[in-house]
């Protein structure tokens, strides 16, 4: 398999998300910008990262930080301008990086003019571009379905007078994905930033584009009344015929990749939505970030979950790609809680446990995609009050919890565990005023440890989570069976070790992961992974020091590569 060309570019480089409004700006408004991510074009390319997913930079009014699209042909002033988006295009290509552009198509902002003209009338171009129903006879909405941002799914209209479904926030209404105009414009909007230059596209929020016929109602949750739309409609019978249309319409042929959002899809589903057959080269699918919920994202009503239960959700996953599909191997995005604090216990080292995830990242079989700031080892927020967090399903999740009969400080410290604005503090850079991110005010306050925890200090330091995550991208570009190599778990047991083998048919490595904060011995011989012949490569920073003993232990946090040696 070594040197296997039928693989793409995009399956042998490492991607990394942009949530541009906290990246770095340029221009000290306290928002990030495109001229920014120019700047700091060095850092990506210090990570071997080969392709950068940009959240949404079109027109938007910003209620829900430009997932509210209001005109996709055009450039949101906050961030720059059409010319300054095509210089990034062509500065990042000259490094061999490629921009993926994030479309959101299953909903725009209230204020696009499709919707705007829609909400007229009945009777004119766009009546049926959005989901439009009567109201009950007694007035009230279309069924009893719940935003996914808290509330009803329907929102009244009193120049139209009826109800509109929205998905998300009631600033967002839902396309009419059924309207074979709407698709034709949506193909239009993809063609065009592939004229463009971009190398491929995120399909945000794409589960919910196809709804059932009839609109029924759920089981009705005993608190409101109300039953989730994700359970009502996600990846809804009829929706990879729609996106067969949009893989024939803009994607096939081309040399770029795709990546759907798919919250809902299992790793069982996978072989119908990627690969030879599928309608995406990649899916971001959540069983192993979603460990804590049963159902619907309430983050007030968790579960607990073991290591065991996240092996077996990672393995799913690359085993139902192995053969057929490709896997976006991720840990962290704009939408998710920092993953140092959601996997490992709070008295971890953050230190020890970044480079430990690291590790699983760049160590699994498909294309990492790492978030900004998460090769820092960047940490979650706590704010004192609710007030002081600028995400709108921040918001809604704390109200639910108060519906949910929790108090205040209870419902708070569901917002500290789960809140997006997590992810979302500015970028740290360095230790002055405001981590580096601006010379202004920033938008959302930065986290208070950027002293210790930013890329300048880090960057002089061989111990830090920078360093490593920079030695790994070199580890996984000098190991053929990183990139080519299959995938096999052993210790499967174990719920302290993260344990898999990487195999090309030259060379074998044992990936090995303590995620506990004692020692951990193992014995691969009993495994049938092979006798170990030496450590590669130990997140300690002591690889040459080890003897052989050591091989089959495991220091709290520790994370090693071994080389497993070839039977005669």
């Amino acid at each position: 398999m070594k040197g296997d060309t039928s693989l793409r570019w995009w399956q042998k480089t490492i991607a990394y998300e942009i949530y541009v409004n906290s990246f770095q700006d340029s221009d000290g408004d306290g928002y990030g910008d495109l001229n920014g991510i120019r700047s700091r074009l060095e850092h990506l390319e210090s990570l071997g990262v080969g392709a950068i997913w940009l959240t949404p930079v079109y027109a938007s009014p910003m209620v829900d930080n430009g997932y509210d699209v209001a005109d996709y042909y055009h450039i949101n002033p906050r961030y720059g301008t059409m010319e300054e988006m095509e210089a990034l295009i062509k500065e990042a290509g000259d490094r061999g990086i490629r921009i993926v552009m994030d479309l959101v198509f299953n909903h725009t902002s209230d204020k696009c003019v499709w919707f705007t003209e829609s909400e007229k009338s009945a009777g004119n171009e766009y009546s049926d571009w959005y989901i439009w129903k009567d109201a009950e006879p007694d007035g009230g909405a279309p069924n009893n379905w719940r935003s996914i941002f808290g509330g009803s799914a329907w929102e009244w209209s009193e120049s139209r007078q009826q109800y509109y479904l929205h998905t998300f926030a009631k600033e967002q209404p839902d396309l009419n994905w059924e309207n074979p105009k709407v698709r034709e414009e949506l193909y239009n909007v993809a063609l065009f930033w592939l004229d463009k230059g971009v190398g491929g596209f995120r399909m945000d929020a794409i589960p919910y584009i196809k709804k059932p016929a009839g609109f029924p109602g759920g089981e009705a949750d005993e608190v409101d009344g109300m039953t989730g739309i994700h359970e009502m409609t996600a990846n809804t019978p009829g929706i990879l015929d729609f996106l067969n249309e949009f893989k024939q319409r803009v994607t096939a042929g081309r040399d770029i990749f795709t990546v759907g959002e798919a919250n809902g899809v299992t790793p069982a589903d996978l072989q119908r939505w990627v690969g030879r057959d599928g309608v995406f080269d990649m899916i971001f699918e959540f069983s192993h970030v979603n460990l804590d919920f049963q159902s619907d994202e309430i983050w007030c009503r968790t579960k607990k979950w073991t290591l065991r239960d996240l092996k077996e959700a990672i393995t799913a996953s690359q085993k139902a790609t192995e053969e057929n599909g490709w896997y976006p191997i991720f840990f962290e995005n704009h939408d998710k809680e920092r993953s140092i604090e959601h996997y490992f216990p709070k008295n971890a080292d953050p230190v020890k446990a970044g480079k430990a995830l690291a590790t699983v990242l760049l160590m699994l079989r498909g294309t990492p995609f790492i978030y900004q700031g998460e090769e820092l080892g960047m940490t979650n927020v706590r704010w004192p009050s609710i007030d002081d967090y600028n995400d709108i399903n921040s918001v809604s999740q704390y109200n639910i919890a108060l519906q949910n009969g929790l108090s205040e400080k209870e419902a708070l410290e569901c917002v500290y565990r789960f809140s997006r604005d997590n992810a979302r503090t500015p970028m740290q850079w360095d230790t002055t005023e405001y981590a580096g991110f601006t010379t202004g005010t920033p938008w959302l306050p930065v986290n208070e440890n950027y002293q210790t925890v930013n890329a300048e200090t880090e960057a002089l330091d061989e111990a830090s989570v920078l360093s490593w995550y920079k030695r790994l991208a070199r580890f996984r570009k000098e190991h053929a069976a990183l990139v080519y190599g299959t995938y096999t778990e052993v210790l499967n047991d174990r719920e302290d070790v993260y344990a898999f083998v990487r195999e090309d048919g030259e060379e074998k490595l044992l990936i090995a992961v303590n995620f506990s904060g004692e020692e951990a011995e193992y014995d691969i011989t009993s495994t049938g992974a092979g006798e170990t012949e030496e450590i590669l490569i130990s997140s300690y920073g002591d690889d040459d020091d080890r003897g052989g003993a050591m091989l089959e232990r495991l220091r709290p946090y520790e994370a090693v590569v071994l080389r497993i040696a070839n039977e005669v």
